[in-house]
């Protein structure tokens, strides 16, 4: 891990065109700013982390049969395309 100081104004540069600048300093945090190509993705952590949890949830709900089908009781489901 690099660990930097800077102050608001400052910037690094990552490979790849991407631009974090310190926009703002206070008691209560660090505000940045981000510029990143279009086909970059950023996403705060905390959301991943969130996401992950609620599919690891679901499955486990669906390992143990918590969860119904969503298909009503006694109505054959759809085939597949190419199924017959």
């Amino acid at each position: 891990m690099l660990i930097l100081s800077r102050r608001p104004g400052d910037a690094i540069l990552i490979d790849g065109g991407i631009r974090v600048v310190v926009v703002e300093c206070d008691q209560r945090g660090v505000r940045l700013g981000i510029e990143a190509p279009a086909e970059v993705g950023i996403v705060r952590e905390e959301i991943v982390n969130q996401i992950a949890d609620e599919n690891r949830r679901a499955l486990d709900a669906a390992a143990h049969g918590w969860v119904d089908s969503p298909w009503p009781k006694g109505i054959p489901p759809l085939p597949r395309p190419g199924e017959s």
